[in-house]
């Protein structure tokens, strides 16, 4: 098909009937399985991003050395390998789960294993940006590993938290538009099975607009939110 033949008034009514009837559900699908991912992947991230830093050699709470090494290779591997592959890869692991490998829930397990190191990593470079002092303080007072994680580290870098989390979102959103390419749900399915594989280039650019938007909102919600709980500002 030629391409510029598919922006006429006939295939431009196409994409905007679309936007009408399928898009919706698409946006729904691909917000919905991009939060579950999300907070499945905070909730394993979470605690292997506090390990990394409270496990270290001088840290709060140290850990064996072929423990925190077997975690960081771990992590690494995870993030090194391409999205599109690792879905392939843990396949038989999301059948095991979901029962199938295609639709939008399916796709869910796919994403946290690619979130959750991606968290790891975000949430130990917020710990680590904690003032030494304040932990120390806490320290010298008699506060448990527990307590100066619950009441001091996590607390003082909720502004850090926040950002870093923002970004991840709008990173596994992105994830989302590539697992339609192996039967995912969402926008990502309607940009390529109706747009690319069916020539209606208005639809898959109509599809990469509203995730832009998408992403653009949760980003700014995430920036202000971030400048709002950042106490540092507030003292200004």
């Amino acid at each position: 098909m030629n391409f510029a033949n598919a922006f006429t008034p006939e295939r431009l009514q196409e994409a905007w009937n679309c936007l009408l009837n399928e898009f919706p559900f698409a946006v729904w699908e691909t917000v919905y399985s991009t939060l579950l991912a999300t907070l499945f992947a905070i909730i394993i991230g979470l605690p292997l991003g506090i390990i990394l830093v409270t496990g270290e050699k001088k840290g709060i709470r140290p850990l064996p050395s072929p423990v925190l090494s077997f975690l960081n290779v771990l992590i690494n591997l995870l993030r090194s390998i391409p999205f599109i592959i690792l879905m392939v890869m843990i396949i038989p692991l999301t059948r095991v789960i979901i029962g199938t490998s295609l639709g939008t829930v399916a796709s869910i397990v796919p994403l946290t294993v690619a979130a959750f190191p991606f968290i790891a990593r975000l949430v130990e470079s917020s710990l680590r940006e904690v003032n030494p002092n304040i932990i120390e303080t806490a320290q010298s007072m008699g506060a448990s590993p527990l307590q100066i994680v619950v009441h001091v580290m996590l607390p003082e870098s909720v502004p850090s938290l926040v950002t870093n989390i923002t970004l991840a979102i709008t990173t596994i959103m992105g994830y989302t538009a590539m697992s339609g390419a192996v039967g995912g749900g969402g926008l990502g399915k309607l940009a390529l099975a109706y747009g690319y594989q069916r020539y209606r280039y208005a639809v898959l650019y109509l599809a990469v607009i509203v995730l832009v938007i998408i992403t653009q909102i949760i980003q700014s919600f995430g920036t202000w939110l971030a400048a709002k709980l950042d106490k540092r500002l507030k003292n200004k």
